[in-house]
């Protein structure tokens, strides 16, 4: 028999286990990554004797459709198995085998379809695109001696790369979470700790004309993310398709931890411009607009008037050779902003919508002379 101390030591150890249970962080429901086995269906045997044939076997499709998450494709299968349907075999009644039932993987839109090796297969920008993953076997006939000939089988990566209007570039801590819930209905996480976002957040900026325009919160970077350093990869694959990319930087600068060198605001704005060139350059190319946040706190003025000037200079003042970009990010603005208090909020939405507007007109003027010139 149980003492009753030992009773009493027996319900304070279940006690604990259930109230840990009750409070673990529930886990987070975005997922932007998913691998998945596909295999096409076989081909159905020929019939010799008759000159029959076999019907093919089905393909296996990847589909971008809308309101579709990665999250809820692996709840529906969570084998993460997808596999085709086979051909019919041909028959002294039905020469020709009827063809296996194609199978089609539904994926939201913005999916980067690739193999192990990160070749791409396909990207799916717009609902309805689709590529094909595994091809169905032949059916068989002559060609084959008559036997049905297996489908493809393979893995593939389905990649998630957000697509949003702005996409918020920054080092860990900047504001940039601070930021999206100041301007649009989310409630992503805030603390005076770096990483707070470690899944991208979408948000959505009303303006009083109905206007939206979306803005993706991504993970903070870290000198080497090009490299996949930190969050790495997993928040530069999601800029590369953002129409605007808004860098928001501390006016005060950034140290991520006492081993790591501080770095003003002016060099943390120019170190952000290296980490995207050394990915991707071409993301260099892309509309910006710098964010210098957090002017609220004591000595801002002169953090933002020094920053101010280092960016009139035309030698990167303080910058080894090594960190200099050789593709040099021309901001369209320089906007100073509270987050936290709201000042400077508004002139930034308004610059975000402005440069937006300015770009697709660009566009627009752009492809009218390609046609003009293709016409000619």
């Amino acid at each position: 028999m149980y003492s009753t101390k030992m009773l009493f030591e027996k319900c304070k150890v279940t006690c604990f286990l259930v109230c840990k249970r009750a409070y673990r962080k529930p886990a987070s429901n975005f997922l932007d990554q998913l691998r998945v086995y596909v295999r096409g269906g076989g081909g159905g045997q020929g019939q010799p004797k008759f000159g029959g044939r076999g019907g093919d076997g089905g393909c296996v499709y990847v589909e971008a459709v809308p309101n579709m998450t990665l999250q809820n494709l692996k709840r529906s299968n969570i084998k993460k198995r997808f596999i085709a349907g086979n051909g019919e075999n041909s028959t002294k009644r039905m020469l020709q085998g009827q063809p296996g039932t194609d199978l089609t993987v539904r994926v939201p839109r913005g999916v980067c379809v690739t193999t192990d090796s990160g070749e791409v297969i396909g990207d799916l920008d717009v609902d309805g695109e689709k590529v094909v993953v595994a091809n169905g076997g032949r059916g068989g006939c002559m060609a084959t001696k008559w036997n049905g000939k297996k489908g493809e089988v393979c893995s593939v990566k389905l990649v998630l790369k957000l697509i949003a209007d702005v996409g918020l570039v920054g080092f860990p801590n900047a504001g940039k979470s601070t930021f999206l819930k100041a301007v649009s209905r989310t409630d992503p996480k805030i603390a005076e700790y770096p990483f707070t976002t470690l899944r991208p957040q979408l948000g959505v900026v009303h303006y009083e004309d109905l206007r939206q325009i979306s803005v993706a919160d991504l993970p903070g970077l870290i000198e080497g993310a090009h490299m996949n350093r930190g969050m790495g990869h997993e928040f530069l694959r999601h800029i590369e398709r953002t129409k605007l990319l808004l860098f928001m930087v501390d006016v005060h600068g950034f140290q991520l931890k006492e081993s790591w060198p501080f770095r003003t605001a002016y060099e943390t704005a120019v170190l952000l411009n290296k980490e995207l060139e050394l990915y991707k350059p071409e993301l260099t190319g892309k509309p910006a607009i710098l964010a210098l946040n957090k002017i609220d706190k004591e000595g801002a003025e002169d953090r933002l008037h020094e920053t101010l000037q280092s960016f009139n200079t035309d030698n990167y003042p303080g910058i080894p050779d090594d960190l200099i970009p050789e593709l040099p990010i021309k901001f369209r603005d320089i906007v100073p902003i509270s987050a936290a208090q709201g000042t400077g909020i508004q002139r930034l939405n308004d610059r975000i919508r402005e440069v937006l507007d300015e770009e697709l007109e660009r566009q627009r003027v752009e492809m009218s002379s390609n046609k003009g010139i293709m016409k000619s």
